[in-house]
């Protein structure tokens, strides 16, 4: 792909996905949406491009077919130049979760996406081993993704991928929500520096880089807070896998029209 510092060089920007790219955290805008990475770069691409138009039909909760049937072509008929795409990490979570099937859809949608779109940007999940306990039964479907994902790109020019697998920040539980799962506003700061990076744009600050330490919470803290975890993250989230339930059921985009966006 070619290379740049500007960030200019895109002019409309299309967020596909789930709550990753919907950006459910602690940041919000005026109306009660949540601000996140892709409404970051929204505005970093805006600042050099007057007339910037940007849409984000991300919805929480959403499986890959369903962002497939919901949201991929609705984008692709937009004609954006910049469009990402990020799903099946909530398929990952579920028990018994078909990986070739995922693949196969999200190659159907990067496909779809790849014939309009100068250039489609794809991520590889963070390794939740590092962080989350009880974790490493997702470990194998995750590098598998990472893999395909990987392969995309190298057969097509127009796929790039933001590696959030190798990221060693995303190891700080700073960056993440008190859910666990989703990120918090300084995680969403720095995806948004790395899919700039990923462009060819330059990042603001090292995205990578560690924060500074903080004390290590006491063995009552931790306990503390892995039982409201549990009480209010957890278990909710077990409930709807139960009763075919989903966080985003009823909900629509927060972004639906590609419109321009003002900084």
């Amino acid at each position: 792909m070619e290379k740049t510092t500007d960030a200019s060089a895109y002019r409309s920007l299309v967020a596909v996905g789930d709550s990753f790219t919907e950006g459910m955290c602690d940041d919000m805008h005026p109306d009660g949406s949540y601000r996140g990475w892709a409404d970051l770069l929204a505005a970093r691409l805006a600042a050099g491009s007057p007339g910037f138009r940007y849409a984000n039909l991300a919805v929480r909760g959403k499986l890959i077919g369903q962002i497939c049937d919901e949201q991929v072509d609705a984008a692709a008929a937009m004609g954006a130049e910049l469009v990402t795409l990020a799903g099946g990490l909530n398929d990952v979570l579920r028990p018994g979760c078909d990986v070739a099937l995922v693949e196969a859809r999200l190659g159907e949608a990067a496909e779809k996406l790849v014939a309009g779109a100068r250039r489609v940007v794809l991520f590889t999940s963070t390794d939740p081993t590092r962080r989350l306990r009880g974790s490493a039964r997702l470990l194998p479907a995750i590098e598998r993704m990472k893999g395909f994902v990987e392969e995309l790109a190298r057969q097509r020019p127009e796929v790039v991928v933001v590696d959030l697998f190798s990221a060693r920040c995303f190891d700080d539980p700073r960056l993440w929500a008190e859910d666990r799962l989703h990120l918090s506003p300084e995680g969403h700061r720095r995806v948004t520096e790395a899919v700039l990076e990923a462009l060819g744009i330059e990042p603001a600050f090292d995205w990578r880089a560690p924060l500074p330490p903080a004390p290590a919470p006491s063995r009552a803290a931790r306990l503390r807070s892995d039982l409201a975890w549990l009480r209010m993250h957890l278990g909710p989230w077990i409930v709807r896998r139960l009763t075919g339930r989903s966080s985003g059921d009823g909900l629509s985009p927060k972004r639906p029209e590609l419109a321009p966006y003002e900084v």
